[in-house]
């Protein structure tokens, strides 16, 4: 009595999805890879993929963020044939896709993006030259009309001397070029006189004065000559400079093509150029033609200062888009537009929305464009189409109802989920566990506030620095404000930004809500208290400018500039939280890491029963529709992971004394450093949490062994330099990261002295079982809630990944697959499923009882999308003395009824035993009461194929807790009009 492989036919895909499944895509997943597993996510109950960026990326790419072209699938991920094979299976499967886009930046450097190249070699006036967000007009004089490319990997000097700046000649196109290793770094036409012309006698002393191949070339150097400057030129000279330039590279190459003497000589001068290592004074002509670009090559250090372009985040080759830009926003979406148009994808994602100039414009351009489009009838939609965005919401902060679009990606789903598995009674006691062990008081407030400085002082202090420019040139204006230092107007800055509770504001075209109003007033006030500057008032003026509070007699350029210097803030701040809050601060607190999740806050130690309907109530009234996750691409630990770590709130005593132990049992395995132990005691404290989260959940064989140790070490690598403490990315600390290596290889040791790994391994097999019911309990609480339930890919069984590169890997689809046929085939027995559901119970290792649990209520979703979609939500009241453990809710629409069961925080439940938490002796009294208007409907529990009979109580009927959780410690229970309805869809579909 089970589903299907194909739910009943849709003639069309639903705009709303039932149910996502991400896949990430890259040279090692192909088009032709995820139209193998179409099939089987059909059969899992999956509505519509949900894929990760395929257009046009850096070669290698491992995300597909890093876009060079919008309007061109990748080519490493298949071919447009490829393409339409995947889109042709999702169609015969009735299924959707929702496409990732990336409207914020695209990958520059290398040498294969067509627009930046264009700027690099024409700067201001390259057609492309307001597409990127670049600052023409930086505060130092050398960079003027340039762009900084911090490209090297030593001083430019050292770089240039050792011959690694290539002057390069591309006879097929006339174009001259510097090289260096993978980039290319084009010439200005403008300048390609210098290398026509330099020894050009001698060229005529062989040719001779009159001969035509000379007279050609005098005429192509004298034409580059006189192409309009790159600076202060009118849109027609733009126009000429650009048609020109390409004729004459056009000469040059043909020119090259027909006459070897011409040929030679500009290699002669290329070479000459080129310098000879070892003699210094023979790169000096090289040398004054680079100064001539329109970029500064730079090392790579130099961008934390002086960059002039918007990144993302700190990423030097991620530039930022300006996508307000009319043509910017037309040409970086008019392929995805056709895609919908076609109807080969259903939705978007919109990536980092925060990072755009006014994300609210961006929106409604978007869902106009798609809206009003006559393309083709998939867009016909009179609400648009599915729109989730990359929103990270902290605290009580809510997504902004005027936005046309369906909801967030689910982060602060997967957190409040997540908490609803921390006991929050544990919360001071897991404080002072973790203070004990590192030996200093650590308050995350000030935590976060002092790594959101040090992010502006270190890695985004070149965007500080365009924002102090900016507004220092608003001070100069005003006799009022002149007095102002930039040095005061940037330590301002840096207050304020380090004490903004949220990633941004919305401000747009003078209107700000009372809550961004209220942000921004906050963080002023906070700045101004933590400042010890001589002179506040430097804050007033702050203030007023990110208000746009202006007195009306101002000019208007200088009404303009406060907008651009408030709107440009807030595409700042928004970096600073994710770098310096998510990840830095997220990397040194380790009071409990399954907290430290993005969107999430480490300092709320857990959610009630009571937080947790609340919210999905609230989601249900304001964005229904909403993704909900539990595990991402940008997870720093899968759902699994976090499951596992959970349970240790829950046993403060027990865990208080193993790290003890083993703190003092691997004490001779670290090194001095610096003169301090190696690792250091909080990331100590970090490695022990994620063994427990990672630790694999069969043993592996002696051959698996050094695989799971080189994944420790990885993800142990990254999060020390993101912290920042005793290494980092920028200055890798070579003793402290051998340190932590060896120190992890020594304890994971697999030798019969290793005292730790024996007692580690001994604590574990209780906290993986726990975890186990924590993670069921989570996913069934994410495929029943309010909104639209995505599953990561390969976590429809365990999956105990950490951050990417880890949960990248390769998913084994076979495996997966074969479990879900093995399930299919054995179902069609009628006596079978609550045999299963208990030899699941007793192999939970496997996995098959999270694909069992994902399975059954997909399907169940699938066949009563409406109730999900638009169905009431309703706490239930439980009582009895385990109502503690119990989290209980019905789903309602019309006559349907679904009612969903879960247990938490079962290491409390369960005490010392080692059991399930199923049956009488676990649950007593424990009963839920049903909603009035069910109370005489018979129930089904989907997961055990048994009917539920409820007890009457004064008028009241309840569930018995321990009759519904008999045999299968999760519930999914529909009324007896329900289930007859699809038994019947089942039987048929046999």
């Amino acid at each position: 009595m089970v589903y299907s492989l194909v739910s009943a036919a849709m003639t069309t895909s639903p705009r709303i999805p039932v149910a996502t499944y991400r896949l990430q895509f890259n040279r090692s997943f192909t088009f032709r890879d995820a139209t193998g597993v179409v099939p089987y996510l059909a059969a899992l109950g999956i509505s519509h993929c949900y894929s990760s960026p395929y257009l046009r990326a850096r070669p290698g790419s491992s995300h597909g963020y890093d876009i060079v072209d919008h309007n061109a699938l990748n080519p490493e991920i298949g071919s447009a044939e490829d393409y339409e094979q995947f889109v042709a299976e999702l169609h015969r499967h009735n299924m959707g896709q929702i496409l990732d886009i990336v409207p914020n930046h695209m990958g520059v450097m290398g040498s294969d993006n067509a627009w930046w190249l264009d700027i690099l070699e024409n700067g201001e006036a390259s057609e492309y030259a307001d597409f990127f967000d670049i600052d023409w007009e930086p505060i130092k004089e050398e960079l003027r009309g340039k762009t900084l490319v911090p490209v090297l990997e030593d001083q430019y000097g050292k770089v240039l001397e050792k011959g690694e700046l290539q002057l390069s000649l591309d006879v097929e196109t006339g174009e001259f070029s510097i090289l260096y290793h993978q980039n290319r770094f084009p010439i200005d036409p403008l300048v390609y006189p210098r290398i026509l012309a330099a020894q050009l006698e001698s060229l005529e002393e062989k040719l001779g004065p009159a001969h035509q191949d000379f007279l050609e070339l005098q005429s192509i150097t004298t034409a580059f000559g006189h192409l309009p400057s790159r600076s202060k030129a009118s849109p027609e000279q733009k126009l000429e400079r650009n048609r020109e330039k390409e004729i004459q590279k056009r000469r040059l190459a043909a020119l090259c093509a027909r006459s070897d003497e011409v040929l030679q000589f500009l290699t002669d001068q290329v070479r000459v150029l080129n310098g000879t290592v070892g003699e210094p004074r023979s790169f000096d002509s090289l040398h004054e033609l680079i100064k001539a670009q329109a970029y500064r090559l730079a090392q790579w250090r130099v961008a934390a200062d002086d960059i002039n372009y918007r990144r993302f985040f700190d990423i030097d080759d991620l530039a930022g888009l300006r996508t307000e830009n009319e043509a910017v926003f037309a040409l970086t979406h008019r392929f995805v537009f056709d895609l919908l148009a076609q109807g080969k994808i259903n939705g978007l994602r919109i990536d980092h929305p925060d990072g755009l100039y006014n994300p609210g414009k961006y929106f409604r351009e978007l869902n106009h464009a798609v809206g009003a489009s006559d393309r083709g009838p998939n867009l016909a939609e009179s609400n648009g189409i599915y729109v989730v965005i990359e929103k990270i919401l902290t605290g009580t902060e809510r997504l902004c109802q005027e936005w046309p679009v369906s909801g967030t990606t689910g982060y602060e789903f997967a957190n409040l989920v997540n908490g609803l598995f921390v006991d929050q009674s544990a919360a001071t006691k897991a404080e002072r566990i973790y203070r004990a062990f590192v030996e200093y008081p650590v308050d995350f407030p000030t935590l976060a506030y002092n790594c959101k400085k040090l992010t502006l002082k270190v890695s985004l202090f070149s965007e500080l620095n365009v924002l102090a420019n900016a507004l220092s040139r608003i001070a100069l204006s005003s006799r009022h404000t002149c007095d102002f230092t930039l040095h005061s107007l940037t330590s301002a800055l840096i207050e304020i930004i380090a004490s903004l509770s949220v990633y941004r504001t919305y401000e747009n075209d003078h209107q700000l809500s009372s809550e961004d109003r209220d942000y921004i007033e906050r963080a002023v006030a906070e700045g101004r208290k933590r400042s010890h500057a001589g002179d506040l008032t430097v804050f007033d003026f702050i203030r007023r400018a990110l208000l746009m509070e202006t007195n009306g007699d101002e000019l208007q350029s200088q009404q303009l500039a406060v907008t651009r210097f408030a709107m440009r803030f807030q595409q700042v701040t928004s970096a600073v939280m994710a770098k310096g809050l998510e990840d830095m601060a997220f990397y040194r607190y380790n009071r409990l890491i399954a907290l430290n999740e993005v969107g999430g806050n480490p300092s709320k130690f857990g959610v009630s029963v009571e937080e947790f309907h609340q919210a999905n109530q609230d989601r249900l009234k304001w964005w229904p529709h909403s993704m909900l996750s539990t595990s991402t691409h940008d997870s720093k630990r899968s759902e699994d992971v976090r499951a596992r770590i959970d349970v240790l709130s829950e046993i403060p005593a027990v865990w208080r004394l193993r790290v003890r132990h083993w703190r003092d049992w691997n004490r001779g395995r670290k090194r001095l450093v610096d003169g301090k132990p190696a690792p250091s005691r909080n990331d100590e404290y970090m490695l022990y949490q994620t063994l427990v989260g990672a630790w694999p959940v069969e043993s592996p064989d002696t051959s698996e062994w050094p695989a799971f140790v080189q994944r420790i070490q990885q993800y142990a690598l990254k999060a020390v330099r993101e912290g920042k403490e005793c290494t980092s990315w920028v200055n890798p600390n070579a003793d402290y990261e051998d340190a932590l290596k060896e120190f992890i290889g020594s304890i994971l040791e697999r030798r019969a002295q290793n005292r730790f790994l024996a007692n580690f391994s001994d604590f574990h097999h209780r906290i993986s079982r726990l975890g186990m019911f924590n993670s069921l309990s989570q996913t069934l609480l994410k495929l029943t809630s309010p909104g639209v339930p995505d599953v990561y890919q390969g976590n429809e069984i365990w999956d105990f990944s950490l951050v990417d590169p880890d949960n990248r890997r390769p998913v084994d689809y076979a495996r997966r697959q074969r479990l879900l046929q093995e399930m299919q085939k054995s179902g069609q027995s009628s006596d079978w499923m609550p045999a299963h559901a208990r030899e699941l119970l007793e192999n939970m290792d496997d996995g098959r009882i999270k694909m069992y649990g994902t399975w059954m209520t997909l399907c169940f979703r699938r066949q009563y999308r409406e109730l999900f979609q638009d169905g009431a939500y309703t706490p239930l009241t439980v009582s009895g003395s385990k109502a503690g453990n119990l989290c209980a809710f019905a789903r309602e629409l019309d006559e349907q009824i679904a009612i969903v069961i879960v247990p938490v925080l079962c290491a409390t439940l369960l005490g010392d035993q080692e059991e399930n938490p199923v049956g009488e002796r676990v649950w007593g009294d424990t009963r839920i009461e049903i909603p009035r208007d069910a109370q005489q409907i018979r129930y089904h529990n989907l997961f055990t194929n048994e009917v539920i009979t409820a007890a009457a109580d004064a008028g009241r009927r309840f569930l018995v807790v321990s009759a519904v959780l008999k045999s299968f410690p999760a519930a999914l229970i529909s009324g007896q009009c329900m289930h007859a309805t699809s038994d019947r869809m089942l039987r048929g579909n046999h």
